[in-house]
């Protein structure tokens, strides 16, 4: 058994192979010397000998070394995280920059230079983690998202290899060839015939998770923090108004019932830029985490094991847009629920953009900084202080005093949050955590476990709380995902 250029465990490997163990999908990739064809560990496919037997940490390695994807498994759509989560915080934060298309007409040297390391060193910790350069994960994600598209939609194929990030027809057609070893035409003569309907003007597409997935606790979380005339947030539903390449949409997620996915419809009037589209959903809907991984972790403490058993699948909410929170979260720290939404509705309706579309309270867009930089806020009802942090907030953006760019640390997120007016370190903590994406954010305070499993053993001091909370990194925000849901289900 051949385990590529980087370190994995054949032992533990082969076991998850033999059993089809689900928790292991998505961590490494199975590749048969013999048939040039890679799967995922718990395809339904007999395995070959251990001999003849190649292991990868991630897809485009298996590519990278010559192998197609199994047409059964599809192993290029595998969902969850793969190997590198927890063992490099710059390799996990690079591949978020190549999923929002930092390579995209970019160099690896620029690539290098916003995560503040050399070209080399970045090259050498991919190889180390995945076993593949940059380069070739960016390529790789272009041609996956490309093959969905060809298999899931009747998208014609220039548009698909524009969507896609290709520079021409001609390098998409030699793409997709290399790695699925046939044309797009004849991938899309033998995909699935039960293709989502879409209506005219409309994209469906099925993005695929780690079960298991909480969705009820997830809209739950965010339903009371719906932005009125932005969001509309039911049981089965999130839709919400969108901006892409100029163009005004909306956006409807919904789960699916028998199938571990969401299914996701995207109302634009053109559709270039639907990568970026694609990538923010899953933010949103955080459907990178490999809970089971989480959970195992998080579980060593006593006091959020039974929270783990109640609630199964928790995710982390993203966010759309990072201003969208950071101005929520201003408006929540000094308002009610009920006010703060209320604001942040006379908010859109006097700095937002009007659109119209096809659901009914989905009406605007929600301000952009340069709306927000000066504007007189006073008429919204919201005491000065509110105000002179939303205005720091816009200006800070348009300055580029401050970027939502995942490139940088928590740390100096936090360090760039909290400079910013009116801003404090649990705000800051909150917007990390939602808008950042950043795994190890901690927005709670004293005041947020007075029930739940600390109920009558409140930490005293928020030093104290910090030193219990240590031993939850690299996953700070998941555990307070659960202290939140553990309070919610006091107070019902």
């Amino acid at each position: 058994m051949v385990t590529g250029d980087v370190e994995l465990e054949p032992d533990v490997c082969w076991q998850a192979m033999h059993s089809r163990d689900r928790r292991f999908d998505g961590r490494f990739f199975v590749a048969a010397v013999t048939t040039g064809i890679y799967c995922r560990p718990i395809c339904p496919v007999p395995f070959a000998r251990p001999n003849n037997i190649a292991l990868f940490p991630c897809a485009a390695a298996a590519e990278a070394a010559g192998y197609r994807p199994c047409r059964r498994c599809h192993p290029e759509s595998s969902p969850g995280t793969p190997a590198w989560l927890g063992t490099s915080a710059v390799v996990s934060r690079a591949l978020r920059l190549i999923w929002e298309g930092a390579l995209d007409g970019n160099s690896v040297d620029e690539l290098a230079g916003r995560l503040g390391i050399g070209s080399r060193q970045l090259r050498r910790l991919f190889i180390q983690h995945l076993g593949v350069p940059p380069i070739k994960i960016a390529s790789a994600h272009r041609v996956h998202f490309a093959r969905n598209l060809i298999e899931q939609t009747d998208m014609p194929m220039a548009e698909i290899a524009l969507n896609a990030g290709f520079q021409s027809l001609r390098q998409f057609n030699h793409a997709v060839r290399t790695v699925a070893g046939q044309s797009p035409t004849d991938l899309r003569r033998l995909r699935d015939k039960a293709a989502m309907p879409s209506q005219r003007g409309e994209f469906v597409m099925r993005l695929l998770y780690r079960p298991p997935f909480n969705w009820a606790a997830l809209v739950a979380f965010l339903r009371p923090r719906a932005t009125p005339g932005v969001e509309l947030v039911g049981d089965n539903s999130y839709q919400r108004t969108i901006e892409s390449d100029g163009g005004a949409g909306i956006v409807d997620v919904r789960p699916d019932q028998e199938n571990a996915c969401l299914i996701v419809r995207i109302a634009l009037p053109k559709y270039r830029g639907l990568l970026r589209v694609v990538e923010r959903v899953r933010r949103v809907f955080d459907l990178a985490a490999d809970p089971l991984q989480i959970a195992s972790h998080l579980s060593r403490d006593p006091r959020l094991k039974p929270l783990l058993v109640s609630h199964p699948g928790l995710r982390v909410p993203g966010v759309w847009d990072g201003f969208e929170v950071a101005v929520r979260a201003a408006l929540g720290q000094r308002l009610t629920v009920v006010d703060s939404n209320a604001a942040a509705g006379e908010l859109v309706r006097k700095f937002g953009t009007p659109i119209e579309t096809s659901v009914d309270g989905l009406t605007h867009l929600f301000p952009r900084p340069e709306d927000l930089a000066n504007a007189e806020l006073a008429s919204l009802g919201i005491s000065r202080k509110c105000a002179t942090s939303i205005n720091a907030l816009a200006r800070a953006l348009c300055t580029k005093e401050f970027t939502f760019e995942c490139s940088r640390t928590l740390q100096e997120t936090i360090a760039r949050l909290s400079a910013i007016e009116g801003v404090g370190d649990q705000m800051a903590h909150y917007i990390a955590m939602r808008a950042s994406g950043e795994p190890d954010a901690f927005p709670l305070d004293c005041r947020s476990l007075g029930r739940g499993p600390w109920k009558g053993e409140v930490p005293a001091s928020p030093d104290r709380l910090r030193s219990l909370a240590e031993e939850w990194r690299p996953w700070r925000a998941y555990a307070a995902m659960h202290l939140w849901a553990a309070n919610c289900d006091a107070n019902s």
